[in-house]
């Protein structure tokens, strides 16, 4: 085991429960209005105001980069200033995001704006607030939660909280579905920064916090090399793997709808009936994954990122062959379940893998490395898929899943990132 763990967390308080659901409800949250805009209010957008598919991922990949710069940022941040001001300024940011690209794209269908790369333009600014700002609140949400367990429980309380961002994705797109029928396609996003905004509030004024913020930050750096933390030995496995996963997954993700689109010949307010439902049902094999499977099991982090290449390999594998929708459903039942097996296996395993005081910074780093596949995905993903070929996207993502499983299964150390029973005494 990493030496990291000598130390004991800061403990269970009564008020604890109560802390993780209201966390819980906030990357709900952000998970719904994620899936809202991927799935059905940015790609038939696009179409409909006429930008190629690439910009619309480049959108994606440009708050993917601020999220990659800026969530490490935000982690040490809430050692220094507390978790609670740092997941309330990411809730923040979140809802100024979602009401500037409100503003956008009200500018553009409404042709108040007409020129390509000034709609992109300001599309990708809205959305890059949420990688500046909103990157805050998951690594606080996950240091906040490292900070109140155990070893032994820290694994299922990591994956409680984020099952909030897949029940998010759950309700999300089918809510979207409904509602852009009926109030258009730009009502999700004025509704979601609404939510945001009051979950902002929320946070704020009622998460507790006992636990006393570090003031010397710089100095706890400097003590355990939290500075080169992101390529220790026992860390950088763990976010080598995130990064490859948000790499598949990105361009699975992405390309998804684009090929939806063309696949059953839907377009606009058409096509949000079909992708939503299908991304509904992804949501639901996550938290499968994540609430029923991973606690009945009890595998070991390793494991469940190995495992977890299996069913995205062969929803990969899937989506080239797919021609109907009941394939395409089962696709993202498939990029579900192996999503929620992978993620709480490399979060917790980075979480065990370092001590107490550093949980915010690994907390950042691997937020960080969640998002930073998306930074290339438009070029590996969309651009590719748009003009090279429509298979080839999948076929890069299953080569990818391939080497993921093998370096979970043989570049990860045993006993690395896995709770000790002795060192939780």
């Amino acid at each position: 085991m990493s030496e990291g763990n000598k130390e004991p967390p800061d403990m269970s308080r009564p008020d604890r429960r109560g802390a993780f659901f209201l966390l819980f409800f906030c990357l709900m949250a952000i998970g719904a209005g994620n899936t809202m805009l991927m799935a059905a209010v940015l790609p038939p957008l696009s179409r409909e105001v006429g930008l190629p598919d690439w910009m619309a991922g480049a959108v994606f990949g440009l708050s993917a980069f601020f999220w990659s710069v800026f969530s490490p940022v935000w982690g040490k941040r809430s050692n220094q200033y507390g978790r609670r001001p740092i997941a309330a300024l990411g809730l923040a940011g979140y809802s100024v995001s979602m009401l500037l690209l409100f503003l956008s794209g009200l500018a553009a269908k409404t042709g108040l704006i007409t020129n390509a790369l000034v709609i992109f333009a300001c599309l990708a600014i809205s959305r890059s607030f949420f990688g500046i700002f909103g990157s805050g609140a998951n690594p606080a949400a996950q240091a906040y939660v490292a900070d109140r367990t155990s070893q032994a429980e820290r694994r299922d309380e990591i994956a409680f909280i984020s099952s909030g961002f897949s029940v998010g994705t759950v309700v999300g797109p089918a809510f979207a579905a409904a509602l852009v029928a009926f109030a258009g396609i730009l009502s999700p996003l004025l509704l979601t920064s609404v939510i945001a905004a009051i979950m902002a509030a929320m946070i704020w004024f009622r998460l507790p916090e006992q636990k006393e913020p570090i003031t010397d930050a710089t100095h706890l750096d400097v003590e355990t090399n939290a500075r080169g933390l992101w390529h220790s030995r026992d860390v950088l496995p763990f976010l080598v793997f995130a990064v490859c996963l948000s790499l598949a997954t990105g361009i699975l993700m992405q390309v998804f709808v684009f090929a939806v689109m063309d696949k059953l010949n839907v377009a606009g307010t058409q096509a949000a009936q079909y992708t939503g439902p299908a991304f509904t049902v992804g949501a639901m094999a996550v938290l499968l994954a994540q609430l029923v499977l991973i606690p009945r099991l009890k595998l070991r982090n390793k494991t469940l990122m190995w495992v977890g290449c299996i069913p995205l390999l062969c929803g990969a594998l899937l989506m080239i062959v797919a021609q109907d929708f009941a394939t395409l459903v089962m696709v993202q039942f498939l990029l579900g379940l192996g999503q929620g097996l992978a993620r709480p296996g490399f979060s917790s395993g980075a979480s065990l893998a370092v001590s107490p005081q550093l949980q915010g910074n690994v907390a950042g780093l691997v937020i960080s490395a969640n998002g930073m596949g998306y930074i290339v995905t438009p070029f590996f993903g969309l651009f590719v898929y748009q003009y090279i070929g429509a298979n080839i996207p999948f076929m890069i993502a299953s080569g990818l899943l391939i080497f993921m499983g093998l370096y979970a299964y043989y570049a990860l150390r045993d006993g690395v990132g896995e709770f000790d029973p002795e060192e939780d005494l």
